[in-house]
């Protein structure tokens, strides 16, 4: 009776035994497979949205900002502001990269007064090209005054009667012609001019 039961003890323990290993088991393989799952997958990294591209396909760029003076490639000698015969401010700067006849006259001037049907007709001529008249020598209302007797006010007449533009220009009498191209080079030439003078010297102008 006794080894009966102490058998029954054993094959009781045997299964407690058993049935514990199988839990133990059960355990150490959820545990694996937590430590062996995949890691998530990582966030798709944000890509940044392209510029639109430009007409030629290149990649647009924020404009660049504007320069303190805003007068870079101006000629020396553009850099200068005046007062119209009519009342205007006038810079020479809106010339630069245009060519230019300067016209300084002064209103008692004989040689001026006879070559201004000449300017005149030569202003309206060559369109492509800017025509400045610089007075001096004398008081605002006397350069009105042969404006008006000339008839030359269809281009831009200047009253310096200070003399400013003539210094800065180089030009110490009248009448003065300075001929400038788009580079800012000049040439200057007494006149009086006639009507093939200065078609000669407005050609020379297109020129290289």
């Amino acid at each position: 009776m006794l080894r009966i039961r102490v058998t029954a003890a054993a094959v009781a323990a045997g299964l407690l035994a058993a049935g514990c290993g199988a839990a133990g088991e059960m355990g150490s393989g959820d545990m694996r497979a937590t430590a062996m799952s995949p890691a998530p997958a990582p966030a798709s990294p944000t890509v940044p949205t392209p510029a639109p591209a430009t007409a030629t396909g290149t990649t647009a760029s924020a404009a660049p900002e504007a320069t303190a003076t805003g007068r870079a490639g101006v000629p020396e000698a553009l850099r200068f502001t005046a007062a119209t015969l009519d009342g205007q401010r006038f810079d020479g700067a809106s010339l630069a990269g245009r060519p230019v006849v300067f016209w300084f006259w002064a209103p008692w001037c004989p040689k001026c007064l006879s070559e201004a049907p000449n300017v005149k007709a030569a202003a309206a001529k060559h369109q492509d090209v800017a025509f400045v008249g610089v007075a001096g020598l004398d008081g605002e209302a006397a350069m009105k005054d042969f404006v008006r007797r000339t008839g030359t006010g269809g281009f831009v007449q200047v009253s310096d009667e200070k003399g400013a533009v003539w210094t800065r220009l180089g030009v110490s009498s009248q009448s003065t012609f300075v001929f400038m191209k788009k580079d800012g080079s000049v040439e200057k030439a007494s006149g009086p001019l006639g009507a093939d003078d200065l078609d000669r010297h407005v050609a020379r102008l297109r020129t290289p």
